[in-house]
């Protein structure tokens, strides 16, 4: 188990530029296994999810070409569909949470796919509902594995269906999209997801050669096709790193410029820093983030407590919460932070309350922070990181806080940011890594 070890106090100044999306990067790297052609794809994060994520790939068949250190190409022309029934198989995709993925193409290419019990954070229950009922609805069976914790879903012949999913899953929708595209017929998902990287996921299959309408809503219709195309793609910037960097800059009163954010993607994040006081201002593409002695929450129109609540797209996403509460820590007023999606997800400010802050857990989904704004500072901690983005939280609060603290289980945050400690140390940030022997 690999630390980190902060010395707090660090103000930041100079560029930074975000990783590509974690998020979506998952979805585009999956949706090379419905062609058997060439697809190039650019800006992919160099991040741990996404390492693991290519060499299951690899070692399904995909072949596999780095061109850059932010590009690669993958060709899925001589996949052993036999692999995904191997307990090699079984034991590598339930470690990656991001490799549910996979079940809609391999189904719609190779009629039958396997579902591991998938892993990742530990946040409370994320369950397949959504994923399994959309394919059930366009033809497939699921039967037990022969693998322990996996299900196996077959299909002789899809065929696209009418359906209202029971929520917006992000993950579920791109994977019933990805089947759908070779379902016979016409497939229309109401209630789907339509976030920009289901957009950005909906354009690739589209320059693919899939007949996708209504991107951008919650209202998708697909009309089957027997064959898709290779094409180039490019992912996103992160709007969560970008929002992470937000956050980091107010919390260390420190003046940075975020590069290249495809600013008009980030829907509502920038203003929902600025109801907690932060100054930032867009300048083209880039977000500027000046130095901030303090920050003050604003309040609703009628003087009530500020309320910042996750909600699907163009709602806030959830996996901001974690930032925004740690920043509202250092902030003057007081802030309602309301996790819907994830019960565990909050468990995390225990740590944050060792360190001096004043946070009120009222129950598993919401959490009151009282912030202290410039009369008391977080001191330093040991603590451990249970998941991607109360990892990055905790390193928000040691580098603004007094003294030198440790994270521990820092492959979590390895999962999904990108050589963060030696980029934000180009920027000023004293943060040491300490492998694991």
């Amino acid at each position: 188990m690999s630390s980190f070890i902060i010395e707090g106090n660090s103000r930041l100044s100079g560029d930074i530029y975000p990783q590509g999306a974690k998020n979506e990067a998952l979805q585009i790297i999956c949706a090379v296994l419905l062609t058997p052609e060439k697809v190039e794809v650019h800006n992919i994060p160099d991040i741990l999810d996404i390492r693991n994520l290519i060499l299951l790939l690899q070692k399904m068949g995909v072949k596999t070409e780095r061109l850059s250190n932010e590009a690669c190409s993958f060709q899925a022309d001589s996949i052993n569909i036999d692999y995904i029934y191997s307990e090699e198989y079984a034991r590598n995709a339930a470690s990656l949470r991001g490799s549910v993925l996979m079940v809609g193409p391999l189904l719609g290419r190779f009629g039958k796919a396997v579902l591991p019990q998938a892993g990742g954070d530990k946040i409370g229950r994320r369950r397949l509902d959504t994923h399994l009922t959309g394919l059930l609805a366009l033809g497939a069976e699921l039967n037990p594995g022969s693998q322990h914790h996996t299900y196996e879903i077959t299909a002789s012949r899809l065929t696209g269906k009418y359906m209202l999913l029971d929520e917006a899953s992000v993950t579920g929708t791109a994977n019933i999209i990805m089947a759908a595209v070779f379902a016979e017929g016409v497939t229309t998902i109401y209630n789907a997801a339509c976030e920009p990287y289901i957009q950005q996921l909906s354009e690739m299959l589209n320059g693919m050669g899939a007949k996708i309408r209504g991107i951008g809503s919650n209202l998708l219709t697909i009309e089957g096709v027997k064959a898709l195309h290779g094409t180039k793609h490019t992912i996103l910037p992160d709007m969560i790193e970008v929002g992470s960097f937000i956050g980091m800059a107010a919390m260390t009163g420190s003046e940075i410029t975020i590069k290249n954010t495809a600013y008009d993607k980030l829907g509502i994040i920038p203003e929902s820093f600025r109801r907690l006081g932060i100054g930032l201002e867009k300048k083209g593409d880039d977000i500027y983030i000046p130095a901030q002695d303090k920050y003050q929450i604003e309040t609703f129109m009628d003087g009530s407590i500020m309320t910042i609540a996750d909600a699907p797209w163009p709602g806030l996403t959830p996996d901001l919460l974690s930032v925004m509460l740690v920043v509202a820590t250092q902030a003057e007023g007081s802030v309602l932070i309301h996790q819907k999606m994830f019960e565990s997800r909050l468990f995390f400010v225990d740590k944050l309350i060792d360190m001096g802050a004043q946070i009120i857990l009222c129950d598993p989904h919401r959490a009151t922070v009282i912030g202290l704004g410039n009369r008391q500072k977080l001191r330093c901690a040991k603590m451990v990181s249970p998941d991607i983005r109360a990892g990055i939280a905790l390193l928000i609060a040691a580098m603004s806080a007094n003294g030198t603290s440790r994270i521990d289980n820092i492959e979590q945050i390895d999962r999904g940011y990108q050589h963060i400690d030696e980029r934000l140390n180009r920027l000023g940030a004293r943060i040491s890594r300490e492998n694991a022997l």
